[in-house]
């Protein structure tokens, strides 16, 4: 019976010593490997949560530095603010990308009142008659050639400006095909709109309704999200015949909006946004 005791009671120790025995190389890989594995995880979400994430839905949509007379339309292939005491937009903003440059509708040329304005209220392409003035698209028809009612919307008053002639179809068109040129590679974010001058130099046009003869014309646009390289640029274009370099034109995103008084892009991270808009390089843009 004690020789059964003592046999019981070694068998016990051998079992204790086994337990608490090191672990072999193998189990310490394969420990350290887990807790390597881990170490890294949290890393990584510690990065992810040290970056922030940009934003881009309404990102094109600029923010008034004070209150603007105006009536938010928003159409298919773009958002308008029109100014009903001008008859003409404020500005008008867009996001342009490869889908949408996909060419299945032909440019209509079908200026509209726009649906959206009371009747009595909407202006008409009569009102541009014998004016000496073209009926300028903002967001151009162009850039909504991908559905139908795109190309419509495109044609509705309220996108349209009286606009030079020459720049009109010169410069202007110009900058509108880059603008396309660009969204070949990555989504672009652009907004544009008349400047108006407190003394007009141009006054008014129209037989039933006045509408103001834009000053001056305004662009911004951005891009590099995509690629996590962001950059932006500005344009401001005079109203009058020009055949000049895009570079004439060029200014940054902060000149644009101290004479525009509006803020844009203003959902980028500030430390983005005030890179960006302070400053542009004409390399990034392929202009000389």
């Amino acid at each position: 019976m004690k020789k059964i005791f003592l046999t019981i009671i070694a068998l016990l120790l051998v079992a204790l010593y086994v337990s608490y025995m090191p672990a072999t190389n193998a189990e310490a890989e394969q420990f350290s490997s887990v807790e390597s594995d881990a170490t890294e995880n949290l890393s990584a979400n510690a990065d992810e949560e040290s970056t922030p994430s940009i934003k881009t839905e309404a990102l094109e949509i600029p923010v008034a530095n004070s209150p603007l007379k105006e009536k938010v339309l928003k159409r298919m292939g773009y958002t308008v603010s029109f100014n009903m005491e001008m008859n003409i937009p404020n500005w008008v903003a867009w996001r342009l990308d490869t889908e949408k440059l996909i060419e299945r509708e032909s440019r209509n040329d079908k200026f509209l009142p726009d649906p959206d304005i009371d009747q009595s209220l909407a202006i008409t392409t009569d009102e541009y008659k014998h004016s000496g003035w073209d009926r300028g698209h903002m967001c151009p028809a162009a850039d909504n050639k991908y559905h139908w009612r795109a190309m419509d919307q495109s044609f509705y008053m309220t996108n349209v400006c009286p606009q030079n002639h020459n720049l009109n179809r010169g410069d202007w068109k110009e900058l509108e095909d880059a603008c396309r040129k660009w969204a070949e590679h990555e989504p672009v974010y652009i907004v544009c709109g008349p400047i108006l001058y407190k003394q007009p130099r141009y006054g008014y046009i129209g037989k039933n309704h006045s509408i103001r003869i834009p000053d001056a014309f305004f662009k911004v646009v951005l891009t590099g999200l995509a690629t996590q390289s962001p950059r932006a640029i500005g344009f401001i274009y005079k109203n009058e015949s020009g055949n000049n370099k895009k570079s004439k034109y060029v200014n940054s995103i902060d000149e644009v909006e101290r004479i525009t008084n509006l803020d844009f892009f203003s959902s980028l991270p500030d430390d983005v946004e005030q890179r960006i808009e302070s400053t542009y390089s004409l390399s990034d843009w392929d202009i000389e």
